[in-house]
């Protein structure tokens, strides 16, 4: 009977079991997690469950018999310490060795940790578990002031949280607006006057040069000399692939694992998916890395595929989305190349989408509060990827139905 292994218990190695037993696989499935609790989604840690909105048992991704039920051996609290790839082993820290026939990497990210003096100060907080979700919920709970550091995702959504349960909020960002690298200064400047009209502080151009406090931090000191009162601080600087496992069996590893557009490794036993998987993407014609959720729920899938000896190839349409105070979002695409953002809809609404073209060509697109929309954008950015352009004075005509659009069949 052969023994497919998933080192990584979250929502990529959760679906892959799912996956490998709906396709009919029936050998041994073991999957193996470092922490204590079941494959969880982590969304609703910086969004739903940190609001108080959403109860703990909606993060899971299955049930809790479900393991049982479909034959997976679930092993939690237990970490892979390395992979023999000749002999098809991994070590677990437990001192077991597990033998597999195919392995799925799915280990995921850890947070950048701070680089300044200071940041091992109680009070600082990152967020990845839902253990660290539940600690920022205690803290918010008091009201007091808070600093996140980084103006990326996870740094405006706890902000966003942080805000909503009553805190004195400020955002620490070096770059000249929120998620500049992902979107750009315009659309980047969105999310920061957002935040402004909430009561943020938003720092933008600024660094953290120090934290100060005894035992418990007290005080952000900011590269342009100013201290920031701190109750608690949020980091939100990136997070770095797990790859640790991969490089020390020798599998090559980039940004990521590098893995094919099958999510194969450089050893054809060895598949990886999800956050600590740099794929490559057909449709972008290149590999990426993908922190999001999306990529995991359909990452592991894939992956389970691949290992079934599907033919797979995964060229899914990079997806994410957020939702901070009265805006929902969701992005589609990758904006590296374009030449311009185009609006469909008034920006000042909270309800437009906004496109990143090159010559014409649709890159990207991102709905604000307008709905059901995602096939079309995604249809749209299949269509530019392909050399399809548009033309603009119709795609910002929101009386110009997207699917309008679209090319006809060949």
């Amino acid at each position: 009977m052969s023994t497919y292994a998933i080192v990584g218990a979250g929502l990529a190695g959760a679906k892959a079991a799912q996956t490998l037993r709906e396709e009919g696989f029936t050998g041994e499935i073991v999957l193996i997690g470092a922490e204590q609790e079941r494959p969880y989604e982590r969304p609703p840690l910086s969004k739903g469950y940190l609001q108080g909105s959403t109860e703990v048992a909606k993060v899971y991704v299955h049930e809790p018999g479900w393991y049982a039920e479909h034959d997976v051996r679930l092993l939690l609290g237990v970490a892979a310490t390395a992979v023999d790839p000749e002999a098809h082993t991994v070590h677990l820290d437990s001192g077991e060795r597990q033998p597999y026939d195919k392995l799925l990497i799915a280990t995921g990210a850890t947070p950048r940790p701070l680089p300044v003096d200071g940041a091992d100060l109680e009070g600082v907080h990152y967020l990845r578990t839902l253990a660290d979700s539940q600690a920022l919920r205690a803290a918010f709970a008091h009201q007091g002031n808070v600093v996140v550091i980084g103006g990326g995702w996870i740094g405006l959504e706890t902000a966003a949280a942080a805000r909503q349960a009553g805190c004195a909020v400020t955002i620490v960002e070096p770059e000249p607006t929120p998620l500049h690298r992902t979107f750009g200064p315009a659309v980047g400047e969105i999310f920061a006057e957002l935040h402004r009209r909430h009561g943020v502080e938003v720092l933008l151009g600024v660094s953290v040069a120090r934290l100060e406090g005894a035992g418990h931090v007290r005080h952000v000191i900011t590269s342009d000399g100013r201290s920031l009162p701190a109750d608690d601080v949020v980091v939100g600087i990136g997070a770095a692939p797990n790859v640790e496992l991969a490089r020390g069996a020798g599998l090559e590893v980039a940004d990521g694992i590098v893995v094919d557009a099958s999510l194969r490794t450089s050893h054809p036993d060895i598949y990886a998916a999800g956050d600590v998987a740099e794929a490559m993407n057909p449709l972008l014609g290149r590999p990426i890395r993908v922190e999001h959720w999306a990529n995991a729920l359909n990452g592991g899938p894939a992956a389970a595929r691949a290992m079934l000896g599907r033919d797979v190839v995964y060229d899914r349409v990079p997806y994410f989305f957020t939702d901070q105070y009265e805006l929902g979002m969701e992005f589609s695409g990758d904006i590296t190349g374009h030449d311009r953002v185009v609006y469909r809809g008034p920006v000042e609404s909270l309800e437009f989408v906004a496109f990143w073209l090159r010559e014409n060509r649709v890159l990207a697109g991102m709905n604000v509060n307008v709905w059901d929309v995602t096939d079309d954008i995604q249809a749209l950015v299949r269509a530019g990827r392909a050399g399809t352009a548009v033309d603009p004075a119709r795609l910002t005509d929101p009386g110009v139905p997207l699917g309008d659009l679209l090319p006809g069949p060949a």
